[in-house]
């Protein structure tokens, strides 16, 4: 069976904030992408065949917090990256909770551009 996402662009009006933030907060590097006739984009690592996705500036798209939900992967625990998201700058929407089955520990921020974005853990 094909995976159901493939691809997600959480969009941003300030991308090197933005950038900035999620880096810090994934303790990752971000891999710029700049395309004149797309926009900018800044790409999260992924192994094939996982999903992937970016921080976009490009176009019509506009930051919300009413939009679809992206959670990010932040492997053993929520409690250090929901840290570095609030010393970031975003806020915590919704505190850590535990989800049925073992399948984990989910919480939602707001990031500093208004979008709400999930973060998915083993642990709180």
């Amino acid at each position: 069976m094909d995976p159901v996402v493939t691809w997600f662009e959480i969009p941003v009006v300030d991308f090197e904030r933005s950038v900035r933030f999620y880096e810090s907060v994934l303790e990752t590097t971000l891999k710029r992408e700049n395309d004149p006739a797309m926009g900018e984009f800044a790409m999260f690592a992924v192994a094939p065949p996982g999903t992937a996705g970016a921080v976009a500036r490009a176009g019509a798209m506009r930051p919300g917090a009413d939009g679809t939900i992206v959670y990010l992967w932040c492997g053993a625990s929520l409690a250090a990256p929901l840290a570095r998201a609030r010393s970031a700058g975003a806020l915590v929407a919704t505190p850590p909770m535990q989800l049925p089955r073992e399948i984990g520990w989910v919480a939602q921020i707001i990031d500093p551009e208004g979008n709400r974005v999930g973060l998915h853990a083993r642990a709180a």
